[in-house]
């Protein structure tokens, strides 16, 4: 049995405690077994009915001609106080809510719409319409499941793999053209070849780069909600780091200066992830700083705060342009780029971000992105304090 069977079992009997339904024995073919409601002779107490529904986690309705007789809370959230004891073309006013109503009494039948723009928001809802199987001015039950998250997971989906395939094909189309020249018009043209073997080797490079990220963000989030466990000394990680880029670094006449607080404290964190993490973010700033310029990665402890353990602050400073303020909101987004010319050019995925997004997410840390046009970018995140997270998990176990 789903979860929404399940709901509906409720609703039924919620119904049935208000209306004082009782179970027909005919049966209708569209939904099965109809319920039979006595004719309604006059509205009942609120309190009842209130009481009746207010169990209801959605926000439900039972309606009486075009007057809703009682709301729940959240009912009364979302539609305003006002929705009780109202005329529901007066308070609602939705076409596809009302024509379900109108719908159920004609047919007697289940009837389910999707529903946007309800209330004040600009939310999406499943709206579920149950006639009480009585004759004229039937009640009926009006319940509105939010569907929203489900609706944006779903356009996320479709506009990632939008994206994707758009990514791929640039570089698939560039390799296919060159193919098709070398086997032409450059066959026999050496310097030709080798500059355009040097632009399929890159476009190459470019693929399996983009390929890599995707895997390794269907990664993170498959673990998304699986908190790391182990204690992790950040010295170490930081000093490799710049082991890792210092050839990158020279090559640009860039330096990496590493600024750690004294005796920093471990954190809870998977090595591996912070390692990419930090990867990510020292190769944007050699992408997009100036050439010369220093990079700086801070390391400081943070006291405890009301509701939050104590944490890491780990911190990549650039001199570069900056980035304008209104593209900061955007730029944890897949496939976001501030330049894509330019972003494609020095090889970028327009993955770096929206993976240190996740990891940080996973790691139930914060992530912050500062900029300044004609100065530079300063992004940090944190990480959970080992000690703190030991300390709760000892109390948890203990108690």
């Amino acid at each position: 049995m789903t979860a929404s069977d399940i709901a509906l079992m409720l609703l039924l009997v919620a119904t049935a405690l208000i209306i004082g339904i009782g179970v027909g024995r005919r049966q209708r073919a569209s939904v099965g077994t109809a319920i039979v409601a006595s004719p309604p002779s006059s509205l009942p107490a609120p309190s009842v009915d209130s009481i009746s529904i207010e169990a209801l986690a959605d926000p439900a309705l039972i309606v009486e001609g075009d007057t809703a007789v009682a709301a729940n809370a959240a009912a009364r959230q979302l539609f305003g106080d006002r929705v009780t004891g109202a005329d529901l073309r007066l308070t609602v006013r939705h076409p596809i809510v009302l024509d379900a109503l109108a719908e159920v009494r004609r047919h007697g039948i289940i009837v389910e719409r999707e529903v946007s723009g309800l209330g004040s928001g600009n939310s999406a809802y499943r709206m579920r319409a149950i006639d009480s199987g009585s004759a004229d001015n039937a009640r009926v039950l009006l319940v509105f499941a939010d569907i929203t998250q489900s609706r944006l997971t779903e356009r996320m989906r479709v506009d990632f793999v939008a994206n994707a395939s758009h990514e791929l094909r640039t570089p698939l189309a560039t390799l296919s053209g060159f193919i098709e020249t070398l086997q032409g018009p450059a066959a026999e043209d050496e310097p030709a070849r080798r500059r355009f073997l040097d632009i399929m080797a890159r476009e190459a490079g470019r693929m399996s780069r983009l390929i890599d990220d995707l895997l390794s963000l269907s990664r993170i989030e498959l673990d998304k909600h699986v908190r790391p466990v182990t204690q992790l000394d950040l010295v170490g990680v930081i000093a490799d780091v710049g082991k890792t880029l210092a050839m990158r670094l020279d090559a640009d006449e860039r330096h990496l200066v590493i600024d750690e607080a004294a005796d920093l404290p471990a954190v809870i964190a998977d090595r591996d992830q912070i390692l990419q993490v930090l990867h990510n973010l020292v190769s944007n700033a050699l992408k997009y700083g100036r050439s010369g310029t220093p990079i700086t990665l801070l390391a400081r402890p943070e006291a405890a705060q009301p509701g939050q353990p104590a944490m890491v602050r780990l911190t990549v400073i650039d001199v570069s342009e900056g980035i304008a303020s209104e593209h900061l909101p955007r730029l944890t987004e897949r496939f976001y780029r501030v330049d894509s010319q330019r972003s494609r050019k020095m090889g970028g995925t327009g993955l770096g971000l929206a993976i240190v997004k996740h990891i940080v997410e996973r790691h139930r840390g914060r992530l912050e992105i500062e900029s300044r046009a004609g100065e530079g970018t300063r992004v940090s995140f944190t990480l959970p304090q080992a000690e703190r997270v030991t300390i709760a998990a000892e109390a948890h176990s203990s108690a």
